[in-house]
Order: structure tokens, then C-alpha cells, then sequence
């Protein structure tokens, strides 16, 4: 079975859409295996968005990643990467399709919800780094 890494964001868990979006999860068949709350630190994020680091909008996303709590989950099931992205919906929530988790329940595209691993080498590398494994 394959796996990946799927965060859920600080705005999600403060609009109380978490269980929501983890029906939405096994609605579709995948399993969480593992899952953990927590509060990012500059020093993740840096490493976690090592590749916009450089971009001017990089404080605003550390200024909301770091903003409250996040549920960081391992989801396992066939062909769980592509069928997460999917699930997710479009980055830029205007974007997103209606019936996909931004495309219902995004309000912007900072605050777009929640993080999905985008091929099997990042997953491996994000859970590793989230959950030590």
C-alpha cells in the first residue's frame, strides 16, 4: 500500500472542519494510520517550504502555519497520493472544484486548508520529517 503525508492546516482546525475533511478521507477509502497534533516551528516550516523560502509572501505562510495548531496524518491506500490530490482540489482555491475539499471549504489560497505529499520520494521524506518513521 502506498503512502502519504497529509496535514491538516491551522485554519481547518479552527473553523472546526477537521472531521469533515477525515470523513471525506475514508469516505474514499483510505486508512489513517497514524495521526498527531502539533504547533510548527519556524525551523520545520523553513525546511518544509525550503523551496519558496525566497519568495516575498514566505513570512506570510510562516506567520499562518505557525498561527495554531496543525493534525498531521499518514494516509495509506492505492494509489493514495494521486486520489489525495485529487480529493484536495486546485492550490489556488478559485481554482479548486466544487465537490473537492478547497473547492468547498477554501477561503483563500493562503489559508487553502491542508497539505498533501505530491509524489511517493516527498511523502517518504515529509513523513519522515513529521513523524520520524
Amino acid at each position: 500500500m502506498q503512502q502519504t503525508y497529509i496535514m491538516l492546516k491551522p485554519d481547518a482546525v479552527k473553523r472546526g472542519l477537521m472531521g469533515k475533511i477525515i470523513s471525506r478521507i475514508e469516505d474514499k477509502g483510505f486508512k489513517i494510520v497514524d495521526a498527531k497534533m502539533f504547533t510548527l516551528t519556524q525551523a520545520q516550516l523553513e525546511e518544509h517550504y525550503a523551496h519558496l523560502k525566497d519568495k516575498p509572501f514566505f513570512p506570510e505562510i510562516v506567520s499562518y502555519m505557525t498561527s495554531g495548531p496543525v493534525l498531521g496524518m499518514i494516509v495509506e491506500g492505492a494509489d493514495v497520493i494521486a486520489g489525495m490530490r485529487k480529493l484536495m482540489g486546485a492550490t489556488k482555491w478559485l481554482e479548486a472544484d466544487a465537490g473537492t475539499i478547497r473547492g468547498d471549504f477554501a477561503c483563500n489560497t493562503t489559508q487553502n486548508l491542508i497539505h498533501g505529499s505530491d509524489a511517493e520520494e516527498t511523502a517518504k521524506a515529509e513523513i519522515k520529517r513529521f513523524f520520524g518513521k
